[in-house]
């Protein structure tokens, strides 16, 4: 299982579409206070509502509480000044990907005890970054990619079209 680690979110809707994206793929959401947002504000809820029963959030009062009450042995820092790209890195199952606020990104203290896990989405140098959930999906989806998607469905699958006969008709 991925954990997807944020680290004071500030935008409830940001939030609640990873919240949907951690659901869909099976990884654990861990907030890192303090949060832009009440845990039950209706737009974070909106926005991944119809999968909230499906979804192991944790809260937690600071990033020493979180390192207290958690075992992280990989980790990847998400942000826009790391040296590496995120295709760069392996990725373990338990691996706990870590995204700042989106004003801020990561606290730099934070990424400078850690450079060997910061990695970064490559992007011209006149954007100054992507969505946040657009970013955390991006990192969730390279791991799972990396890691075979374990445990999840293929869907999709598109019927055989006959396109010679299609092709007699016209």
């Amino acid at each position: 299982m991925l954990n997807i680690v944020l680290v004071e979110p500030e935008i409830p809707q940001n939030t609640g579409n990873i919240s949907r994206t951690c659901a869909a793929t099976g990884s654990r959401l861990h907030l890192i206070k303090p949060l832009g947002f009440d845990i039950s504000d209706r737009q974070l809820k909106r926005a991944g509502l119809d999968y909230w029963h499906l979804l192991d959030v944790r809260v937690y009062e600071n990033l020493p509480d979180f390192f207290a009450k958690n075992e992280v042995r990989q980790m990847r820092l998400f942000s826009t000044k790391a040296p590496r790209c995120y295709t760069e890195v392996s990725y373990d199952d338990e691996c706990y990907l870590f995204f700042g606020k989106e004003t801020k990104g990561l606290p730099e203290e934070f990424l400078y005890a850690h450079p060997e896990d910061c990695v970064k989405l490559p992007m011209i140098p006149e954007a100054r970054s992507l969505n946040l959930s657009n970013s955390v999906a991006v990192g969730v989806f390279e791991a799972l990619r990396q890691l075979g998607f374990p445990h999840l469905q293929e869907w999709g699958k598109m019927k055989q079209v006959n396109h010679s006969a299609n092709a007699e008709e016209k």
